[in-house]
């Protein structure tokens, strides 16, 4: 595997970090103001890029 998949596992494992501190923060009902919904919203955008750039990575 190359590096630049092992960093873009590393980067995914650290966006899914970010939301599970959001989630931690708004247990147990996890009723998102407005600020956490944007920050979740843009955490899961940079986690489907990591996640299909980790793919190609992997699968080329």
């Amino acid at each position: 595997m190359s590096k630049r998949a092992v960093d873009l596992a590393f980067q995914a494992l650290y966006s899914l970090t970010d939301i599970r501190v959001i989630l931690r923060e708004t247990a147990p009902v996890h009723d998102l103001d407005e600020k956490q919904r944007a920050m979740a919203e843009r955490l899961l955008e940079n986690l489907e890029r990591q996640v299909a750039s980790l793919k190609q990575e992997v699968l080329k």
